[in-house]
């Protein structure tokens, strides 16, 4: 898995390197010209006969940053971000945190697991506790919940990692709750909420060369690729041999991946897949979100 980080990380820093969005701290960059093969790829109606066939809404916002080809459908509608947004987290930490201050440990209660709810890492090491790294890890590769509140803690909150967003570029999403109410959405209220679009394009700018050192990037990407949550998701939908680096989420209808998908030979794909079923009662189904992405990633193909 290291290998293959690796080697996504090399590729996205030809691939991201003149065209994401930076910091406003940084030097503004020339808009690059665009591809010829450049276009945008059209796959609505099979996305739309996806959402008749799970009776619930898609939502994608792709990105081939070899041709700039892209794929969108309601790219700009608001969904639930759910366990996506511990990605964002556990990058803000690596991005604010020194290497030399992410070793001291950190610890917690029995009462902040069971507040938290899922907690498989942190629930076996309350007491002598984890490392900053070790809780962003638990929080991406496990998606655990009290690994994400103790990162929100040092990041100042819901609000401070909303600003650590809107420094990527991405005024977009609304972090408003920590676990487990940040999977609370409510009709018509933007918090705890993104789209496709501001997902993806702050993927693109926190794997964009001076966004993270070039080991820090490679780390996330390590833990991207070696989560336990995204193999029925987009790694299911991808074609055979396309390396995958995912975060998954969900809750209740909701169910969601944001990921980089490596062709062989070729530049990575960006592509977010957020979904919600019509009935909220029904419970989110894995294979809506692997059925989107083959759809997407074939097109692409």
């Amino acid at each position: 898995m290291k290998h293959t980080a690796a080697g996504t990380v090399l590729v996205l820093l030809l691939a991201l390197g003149g065209c994401s969005t930076t910091p406003d701290t940084a030097e503004p960059r020339p808009e690059p010209s665009t591809p010829a093969a450049a276009m945008p790829v059209d796959v609505s109606a099979e996305l739309r006969d996806l959402e008749a066939e799970f009776a619930a809404r898609v939502g994608v916002s792709a990105l081939d940053t070899g041709t700039g080809r892209t794929v969108e459908h309601r790219a700009a509608e608001r969904f639930g971000f759910a366990s996506t947004l511990k990605l964002f987290a556990a990058a803000e930490l690596l991005r604010r945190t020194p290497a030399d201050e992410r070793d001291t440990p950190v610890t917690w209660t029995e009462e902040d697991v069971a507040a938290a709810g899922y907690s498989p890492v942190t629930s076996a090491h309350v007491g002598e506790g984890l490392t900053p790294a070790e809780l962003a890890e638990a929080a991406v590769r496990e998606s655990d919940n009290t690994a994400m509140n103790l990162l929100l803690d040092r990041l100042g909150g819901p609000a401070g990692l909303e600003r650590g967003l809107a420094e990527l570029g991405d005024e977009t999403t609304r972090v408003a709750d920590v676990e487990p109410g940040l999977n609370d959405v409510a009709a018509g209220n933007p918090a705890n909420t993104t789209t496709p679009g501001a997902l993806t394009a702050a993927l693109g700018a926190l794997l964009a060369p001076g966004t993270l050192p070039e080991e820090d990037r490679e780390l996330l990407l390590d833990w991207m690729s070696g989560n336990a949550t995204g193999d029925t998701l987009v790694r299911a939908g991808a074609p055979a041999g396309w390396v995958v680096a995912d975060k998954s989420g969900g809750a209740g209808a909701i169910r969601n991946d944001v990921a980089v998908v490596t062709p062989p030979g070729r530049e990575p794909i960006l592509i977010t897949v957020l979904t919600e079923r019509e009935d909220p009662a029904a419970g989110y189904d894995d294979a809506l979100v692997a059925r989107t992405a083959g759809v997407v990633l074939t097109a692409l193909g």
